[in-house]
């Protein structure tokens, strides 16, 4: 066995955020312009947040045809070299951010980097996409039966196989044809020679945008990621919309049934970047006001309110103004601690929070420490956190989570532990609060959330208006993969 080093933090999840549900991917395309392996490279670093293992990009061009490129790790560390960027010219291309599922992590290979491409009679087509087939595994077993040859173990490359399959005229059709047979969430950006194509799942579950560059236009799964790269943020691409751009503008249908919207509710509490723009509503200030609603519905009397950084800050300062207790830096980030995959000794494991976040010392001694999160998932770094605290001398630690209890799994695009690792899958409130061993622990309720992101009268029980599923159980689309592999949903009447 090698000698550990000293800054692996690999046996976390990722680096240290091992109490953290992660977004497993981003989209991003553009057509109409010069040089568009460079925006979609700019494009993918903004969405970095939604997936840091690997990332791909695929762009096409009249002399060289279709060219791409699949690496692994950051995309400031491969898509910044000129000489791979070279190997990418067009004024058509799309990217791919990836963050793998529990199951394969650390195990992807190559073959499994987004955008998949595939040479069809009409011509090649190229496809990205982020969220989660929850029948692929019954997709996989026809496909293969009837000759396909699959080449990655992700559920994506299902689209490219029942596209080839089509009997369709043209490739936007064909995809069509395609995702009707898919079931789950899917937010698509696709490309051919001459077509940037947009694909939202008739509930929109994941976020896909649309901007306008020069004479250019943009795919993106956030706008944050238009920002970077000077584009104006046209609009979103709605639920069950198909997008269709070419140099003549933006072609809209909608080839699927129409259904109630139930856009992830947790793109609101974490997933997307606090400046980013969701449903016409600022992501900072969703997040600010759930900090509100959390004091409203959980105060405690203390001498300061605390981020945990950085996910947990807008909620925090919407909890201190709400409040009135002061605002403070009580845990300072490490911006720098890189990664490595070296085996670490058990001495060295438990510095493992130690080395992204520090104490401010001598702000929190004596003091009463409101510790204000966006969620708990196993526990185990709010466990840290506490203790450090506590060893920095402040007198009470009082956790306040701005989401709900995280009891149920994610089956729509996201990384999430099986339910008996969730800790509020196993406990009650109060049973949570003794296992951190804090002086109090309270969670914003579901419809404290829901009025937090502009729901007024709180959730709708009979058609709730987002996928809450993560937190109530009540899965929009049956997960019919896992549930053939024995998972067990919330009975209907529970």
């Amino acid at each position: 066995m090698p000698p550990a080093h000293p800054f692996d933090t690999s046996y976390l999840s990722d680096g240290g955020d091992d109490d953290k549900l992660k977004e497993e991917c981003g989209v991003f395309g553009v057509v109409g312009v010069a040089d568009a392996a460079s925006f979609v490279a700019l494009g993918m670093h903004a969405l970095q947040h939604r997936g840091q293992e690997a990332g791909g990009i695929v762009t096409y061009d009249a002399e060289a045809g279709f060219q791409s490129a699949r690496r692994f790790g950051y995309v400031r560390d491969s898509f910044t070299s000129q000489k791979v960027m070279e190997t990418l010219p067009g004024p058509i291309g799309i990217g791919h951010v990836r963050y793998s599922t529990a199951g394969s992590k650390g195990q992807t290979a190559i073959r499994d980097v987004q955008p998949f491409f595939g040479e069809f009679a009409m011509g090649g087509a190229a496809i990205a996409h982020n969220g989660n087939i929850t029948n692929a595994n019954a997709l996989r077993r026809e496909l293969i039966e009837r000759g396909s040859i699959f080449q990655s173990s992700s559920d994506s490359e299902c689209i490219i196989h029942l596209m080839a399959r089509s009997l369709q005229r043209n490739i936007p059709e064909r995809m069509e044809d395609a995702l009707r047979r898919v079931e789950g969430a899917f937010s698509v950006v696709a490309m051919t020679r001459t077509k940037l194509i947009g694909v939202r799942d008739p509930l929109g579950v994941r976020p896909l945008v649309l901007g306008k560059i020069g004479d250019g236009w943009a795919l993106s799964s956030e706008t944050c990621a238009l920002d970077i790269i000077g584009a104006e943020f046209v609009r979103e691409i709605k639920p069950g919309e198909m997008v269709v751009i070419t140099e003549k503008g933006v072609l809209s249908h909608f080839p699927f049934r129409p259904q109630p919207s139930k856009f992830c509710i947790f793109e609101h509490v974490y997933f997307s970047r606090p400046d980013s723009i969701l449903g016409g509503r600022s992501v900072y200030e969703t997040r600010e006001a759930i900090g509100r609603e959390l004091a409203k519905e959980a105060p405690v009397d203390a001498d300061l309110v605390c981020p945990v950084p950085d996910s947990g800050t807008p909620a925090a300062i919407g909890y201190s103004l709400q409040s009135g207790i002061p605002y403070a830096m009580g845990i300072i980030r490490n911006q720098y601690m890189g990664r490595t995959f070296i085996e670490p000794t058990e001495s060295i494991r438990n510095m493992g929070v130690r080395l992204k976040l520090n104490v401010n010392r001598a702000l929190v001694r004596g003091k009463r420490i409101i510790l204000v999160d966006d969620s708990v998932v196993r526990g185990t770094t709010s466990r840290k956190i506490k203790e450090m605290i506590l060893d920095a001398g402040a007198a009470e630690v009082h956790f306040r989570i701005a989401s709900p209890p995280t009891a149920w799994p994610c089956f729509y695009g996201v990384d999430t532990p099986d339910r008996d690792k969730l800790l509020a899958a196993t406990m009650s409130e109060d049973e949570m609060k003794d296992h951190l061993g804090v002086d109090s622990l309270k969670f914003i309720s579901l419809d404290g959330l829901y009025r937090a992101v502009g729901e007024s009268e709180g959730r709708n029980k009979s058609c709730p208006q987002y996928c809450d599923a993560c937190f109530s159980g009540e899965y929009p689309v049956t997960p019919s993969d896992k549930v053939e592999d024995g998972f067990q949903m919330k009975p209907a009447a529970e």
